[in-house]
């Protein structure tokens, strides 16, 4: 069968379709079935072993027991050789702690939720550069001192998922009043009034729209939203708004995803304008596919799996070397993570030919949350797949796994 046609059918949500023109799962002869079953079982065991083994890295080497937080500038066996802490890593580590703690039994630990309200704790105390402002800052000191500031949203993005996401697993309101703050402070900079980032507006700058923008907010509504239904009501219009941004990077006559498009949804010129991320589409199609399952669109799921899963997949995969190109552009004008066996955790950067580039396992855009969230989510999609194959014969519809629905 036709890789592409197989992974809609995967993908495409209750009675999808695994092989044949139109056999269902619970018409597959037993024996098939069976087979199925210990395929998907042992690549669930491995790539719950692989990320066992990353979480353990990070638990090991990353906790800064005297000043909280996590040291995220690791080297290949796991020495800090840096000790600034990152906004943006020290979120996403509370987030990811809290996330395996609430949905993984196994991951149920106190050394995990006592870390994750560690570094909780260290962002409320000093992520913000000067509170009550909201703006937080890029780069602190180890002990909490403001180094650096972006001009974007995205340390205030992860503030956002991490004090969520340490709400859901300790009921404690202060953690869910800071997010939902944050959440709107963060809408009025995207969508009235941007000067509070220190954005200049500079006359020969774009009026550009990264695709990043978009997809983190829709991100974001999946997550306060979650078993949430006021939340989900208050950002459902934000929702629609991204998810229509988003869509409108597909450009070409639907022959491509574009990583920067304009405001007002067209192409931009130059190098800008036709660079593409085929990694950064695929995880765009995650959250769109969220978006679409929950509002029940099986055309718009079908859409998004043809333009932002398998469109860059086969437009970004390396023919010669395999694996996904990390950059490219769309007309050709110019040009990724395996993992350590002897140290655990995966390499960040690897040459075209898959040479480990640099050994470092963490620095400052690489931390406690790509390999493990990716790792964590197909093993809930591996186990969703072996349920559908269960001894009831029954296509069920579990919680969406792709984009980490509760279990």
């Amino acid at each position: 069968m036709d890789r592409a046609l197989r992974v809609r059918r995967i993908l495409g949500g209750r009675g999808a379709v695994l092989e044949g023109p139109r056999q269902r799962w619970d018409q597959k002869p037993t024996e098939d079935m069976e087979k199925e079953r210990e395929a998907l079982q042992v690549w669930k065991e491995r790539v719950g072993q692989e990320l066992d083994t990353v979480v353990a890295f990070w638990l090991q080497h990353s906790h800064d027991e005297e000043h909280g937080g996590f040291f995220t500038c690791l080297g290949r066996n796991g020495q800090v050789y840096d000790h600034l802490k990152y906004v943006w890593l020290q979120g996403r580590q509370v987030w990811m702690y809290c996330r395996l703690y609430r949905l993984f039994e196994r991951f149920h630990r106190a050394e995990l939720l006592d870390a994750a309200k560690a570094g909780g704790e260290f962002l409320l105390h000093y992520a913000r550069v000067a509170p009550p402002g909201k703006k937080c800052a890029f780069v602190l000191t180890r002990d909490g001192r403001p180094v650096k500031v972006q001009r974007t949203i995205f340390s205030e993005c992860f503030y956002t998922m991490a004090m969520n996401e340490l709400w859901k697993v300790t009921g404690e309101t202060r953690y869910q009043n800071e997010a939902v703050e944050m959440m709107d402070q963060i809408i009025h900079w995207v969508r009235v009034d941007p000067t509070g980032l220190g954005r200049p507006q500079l006359s020969g700058t774009p009026a550009t729209e990264p695709m990043a923008v978009p997809m983190m907010l829709l991100s974001l509504v999946e997550q306060l939203g979650e078993e949430d239904e006021a939340l989900t009501s208050k950002y459902a219009e934000l929702g629609d708004w991204c998810a229509h941004r988003i869509l409108q990077h597909i450009q070409r006559d639907g022959k491509a995803v574009l990583e920067n498009i304009s405001e007002d949804g067209k192409e931009l010129p130059g190098c800008l304008g036709r660079h593409q991320n085929p990694g950064h589409a695929i995880e765009a199609g995650w959250f769109l596919l969220q978006y679409a399952h929950r509002k029940g669109d099986a055309k718009l799921q079908m859409h998004i799996i043809d333009k932002f899963l398998l469109l860059p997949f086969h437009s970004g995969w390396d023919p010669e070397h395999g694996g996904l190109f990390y950059f490219q552009d769309v007309d050709g004008l110019c040009p990724t993570q395996f993992h350590d066996p002897e140290f655990g955790e995966w390499f960040g950067y690897l040459n075209r030919e898959g040479k480990v580039a640099l050994n470092i396992k963490g620095g400052p855009f690489k931390g406690c949350f790509h390999v493990p969230r990716c790792l964590a989510r197909c093993e809930q999609i591996l186990e969703a797949l072996i349920h559908r194959l269960g001894p009831t014969s029954v296509v069920s519809s579990p919680a969406d796994p792709i984009c980490g629905g509760s279990k």
